[in-house]
């Protein structure tokens, strides 16, 4: 376990976890990984509680967050992000689907507020990364920024080493990685197309190796597809140094995922994690549901593109989620969804994860002496 990248950030074991919930990402880090907090709906004010509390439970222990850091933003001021503007055929579209499928409207009195709520959250400006960068640097524990969306800005990644932090970034392409490489950020986050949200086409069985062999020798992380022990002896077996985990999280009591979202993903199937884009316009891994195969039917318009599409589905979201209609609930899920089968606990995922992977070790050592008899 004490390896390059256990040494890099003074950690126990090479386990990293992703959540937008601070109780997930506290508890991987007290586990011994280091846990990195989602930051995507996050004003500066939320950050700045979050992470103070998080620095509460870790007692001074390391960990990361995730920060939209673009080296191209696409400005959406807030004057822009009018639900009034979309296609009508669209909100028609949407509207009607929801209606048919008996998921009541949302209260006129209370639509206007609820949406200008939700997408005051939707942020991809300089102005707002700058100022929750200002927010983690205020954070002496954090010690890994990992940036979702390319390498972040030659200032940023200044101002982030200058404090001592390692910066990293996902990529589901090795061309990407080489960029990654060479604009001279610290670790690279190697993502297969198995894993939740945003990912490439390519599987983590053939991205991983290859990754690990442009950069080299850059520490590598494996993602996608990650939530067993044999799942991380195989990424260790391709190269990485240690592995990013997401989905697994889910399900667990520390997460802040409704009871009824839970036990959609207990019940689904690897298959039933699918690639769509229907939530935000670009293709991202979710739970198959009534809305997300809305979208795939003939005469189905197409999705508008980023953001305007995570516009449209935002009184969708609303609606089905306040209703519990359970049919259109969906939430990013990789397909590791498949063998999330009841509730646990993150700590116990850890453990878990470690026991087979020991064993694993060991049985690959009796293998490795079989054939040399």
């Amino acid at each position: 376990m004490n390896n390059t990248i256990c040494e890099m950030f003074g950690i126990e074991v090479p386990i990293f976890g992703f959540s937008h919930c601070r109780n997930v990402v506290a508890e991987i880090t007290r586990a011994g990984g280091l846990g990195a907090l989602g930051t995507a709906y996050y004003t500066p004010e939320q950050l700045e509680m979050e992470l103070n509390w998080i620095d509460e439970r870790v007692g001074g222990k390391p960990y990361g967050v995730n920060l939209l850091l673009p080296q191209k933003f696409e400005t959406v001021g807030q004057e822009k992000l009018d639900f009034d503007k979309l296609p009508e055929e669209h909100v028609r579209f949407v509207r009607e689907l929801l209606d048919a499928g008996g998921v009541p409207r949302l209260p006129e009195s209370e639509r206007e507020s609820l949406l200008r709520e939700a997408l005051d959250q939707l942020h991809m400006t300089p102005e707002h990364a700058g100022e929750l960068l200002d927010v983690v640097l205020r954070h002496p524990n954090v010690k890994l920024v990992v940036s979702a969306l390319g390498s972040p800005p030659r200032h940023i990644l200044d101002r982030l080493h200058e404090h001592g932090i390692k910066v990293g970034a996902m990529t589901g392409k090795v061309q990407h990685a080489l960029k990654h490489k060479a604009n001279g950020l610290d670790l690279v986050i190697a993502q297969g197309t198995e894993a939740a949200g945003h990912t490439g086409v390519v599987s983590s069985m053939v991205l991983w190796p290859e990754v690990v062999d442009a950069v080299a020798p850059m520490p590598v992380l494996a993602a996608g597809g990650i939530g067993r022990g044999r799942q991380m002896a195989a990424a260790f077996a391709l190269g990485a140094k240690g592995i990013w985990c997401g989905s697994i999280w889910l399900g667990t009591r520390e997460s802040d995922l409704p009871d009824e979202m839970k036990e959609l993903l207990w019940a689904a199937n690897a298959e039933d994690a699918v690639q769509t884009r229907s939530r935000t316009g670009k293709p991202g891994r979710m739970l198959r549901s009534k809305f997300t195969e809305a979208w795939v039917q003939p005469g189905a318009p197409q999705p508008l593109p980023m953001p305007w599409q995570s516009v449209l589905s935002t009184e969708a979201r609303l609606r089905f989620d306040r209703a519990v209609a359970k049919d259109f609930m969906t939430c990013p899920v990789g397909q590791i969804v498949g063998t999330m089968r009841h509730e646990t606990s993150v700590r116990q995922v850890i453990y878990d994860i470690l026991a087979e992977f020991g064993e694993t070790l060991v049985d690959m050592a009796e293998l490795s002496d079989e054939v040399a008899e």
